[in-house]
């Protein structure tokens, strides 16, 4: 496909976009935005936009998808109460992992996308039945993360929406893709603006 052909696909993409499915995709960046600046109404907005997601994906027969926005509602309120109740005590602290806490997580991530990529292979027609399911285990670690206010959250999230840009790209998704590399930025962004926050030193009591 040439680049022209590739820009007339992503604008056809954008004409088709219904207006629900765009006040999702708005308030998504929003989530993203909001959540590197540690603003506990980022919660709301990510919340907001998963449950249009749940509608939408049950419109479009696809189950798995609807319950992981389920789980994405979920998280954000939880999310939203402990960023709450963090900003009562003091101010949003950013903290780090532990290294064998990384590794289990890791570990487990890829064990369940392993069964769930076998389970794909066999009874659907996954183009990418391990990639698609890393992404998605990985993102439910790395969204419980965010709300855990962990540093590396962003980059489980550099590495998700690297690959999921190119898994909606290969698969003629460019608009979705385009969405990815935005999340991408907003990633390492929010990384450097985490990691300096994790390095100021907290004030005297």
């Amino acid at each position: 496909m040439t680049t022209e052909q590739t820009i007339d696909a992503f604008l056809a993409g954008l004409r088709q976009t219904s207006p629900l499915e765009g006040l999702s995709v708005a308030l998504g960046l929003a989530y993203a935005l909001l959540a590197v600046w540690r603003s506990r109404w980022c919660w709301v907005a990510g919340g907001v936009s998963s449950a249009i997601l749940i509608y939408l994906a049950l419109q479009a027969r696809l189950p798995m998808q609807a319950a992981l926005q389920v789980y994405y509602v979920v998280v954000s309120v939880y999310g939203f109460q402990r960023w709450t109740r963090e900003e009562k005590i003091t101010a949003l602290a950013v903290t780090n992992w532990p290294l064998r806490s990384h590794v289990l997580g890791c570990l487990a991530t890829v064990l369940l996308s392993a069964l769930t990529a076998r389970w794909l292979a066999s009874s659907t027609q996954a183009a990418w039945p391990f990639l698609d399911s890393l992404t998605t285990w990985g993102s439910l670690l790395a969204t419980w993360l965010t709300a855990r206010v962990k540093l590396e959250n962003w980059l489980y999230w550099l590495a998700i929406d690297s690959t999921l840009a190119f898994l909606f790209g290969a698969q003629g998704l460019y608009f979705v893709a385009a969405l990815s590399i935005v999340y991408l930025a907003f990633s390492a962004v929010g990384f450097m603006q985490w990691l300096k926050i994790y390095r100021t030193p907290a004030p005297a009591s």
